[in-house]
């Protein structure tokens, strides 16, 4: 097996560890400044290093699950960064969620160095990557995609091969802006459900009975109705920086989106209001609150 190197041990890199541990590969991780999963991932044999270069000296692959495109390129930058680190052949996978336009350039930058960039956004919770139940949407260079593809099957249930570098990202974020959007656009049915004094559940029976059913519908049900939110466990700062970065990608290409706007709006008001760790099923709180205002 390849050795790994993997720099981003939250919630989601924690849990990809754990199942790259149980899978059998060997790892060497980077320190992060909540210790549970870098002190679990240690006491099961991964090897922690100093910074981000002698990680990529000590790999085959080097794997990044970090929140935004700012944290990558930090990661990847400068005298202690991971192109400084670069063997030749050495692969790199990113799988946060970032801007195609940063994923293309440090494609650039890591070929410069010798190795190859792929982007490989994730799909699914943390709890399906205990399991290796991730969706994986990986782009990129074809030969190193196949090289490191037996590490990403023992991570995902469903490992998509979607064409040249930053596809995998793009499609991501196009996917994330519409699931907020669909999240956003209940969450407010429900509130004006209450304003209107019809019945919240009566309202999902209806909807759910026809063709807008769907998985992110019942999401906000769950919280809406049910008053449980974890069972859509995405924070609306996430969604903020999400759509957010959808809206600089059409911007990028020259693109208007005239969707995203309102879910963004919503998204950022909310945040800056002090919700931003609330999840975004709990999005049907902040508009209860507007409409009534």
């Amino acid at each position: 097996m390849s050795k790994i190197g993997f720099i981003g041990l939250g919630l989601m890199g924690g849990a990809m560890v754990g199942r790259l541990q149980d899978q059998g590969h060997e790892l060497v991780v980077l320190g992060n400044r909540d210790r549970t999963y870098i002190d679990k991932a240690i006491e099961r044999g991964a090897v922690e290093v100093a910074n981000a270069r002698e990680v990529a000296q000590a790999s085959d692959i080097v794997m990044l699950c970090m929140g935004t495109s700012d944290q990558v390129e930090g990661r990847m930058h400068g005298e202690d960064g991971v192109i400084a680190g670069l063997k030749p052949g050495t692969v790199v996978v990113d799988f946060g969620t970032s801007l195609p336009a940063s994923t293309k350039a440090l494609g650039e930058e890591t070929a410069a160095a010798g190795g190859t960039y792929l982007d490989a956004p994730l799909g699914r919770t943390p709890a399906h990557a205990v399991d290796g139940l991730l969706n994986i949407m990986c782009a990129g260079d074809q030969a190193a995609f196949d090289k490191v593809k037996p590490a990403l099957d023992d991570l995902g249930e469903n490992v998509f091969h979607l064409g040249a570098l930053g596809s995998g990202h793009t499609i991501k974020l196009i996917n994330n802006f519409f699931g907020m959007t669909v999240a956003n656009a209940m969450a407010e049915a429900f509130a004006m459900a209450d304003i209107q004094g019809v019945d919240r559940k009566g309202l999902y029976d209806v909807m759910s009975a026809g063709p807008l059913h769907s998985g992110m519908m019942d999401f906000v049900k769950g919280y809406g109705v049910d008053g449980d939110p974890a069972q859509l466990a995405f924070a609306i700062k996430n969604a903020a920086k999400d759509v957010g970065y959808y809206a600089k990608m059409a911007e990028d290409s020259g693109a208007n989106s005239v969707m995203s706007q309102s879910t963004l709006t919503a998204l950022n008001t909310a945040r800056d209001e002090g919700r931003g760790d609330d999840m975004v099923s709990q999005m049907v709180d902040f508009y209860v609150e507007k409409l009534k205002s």
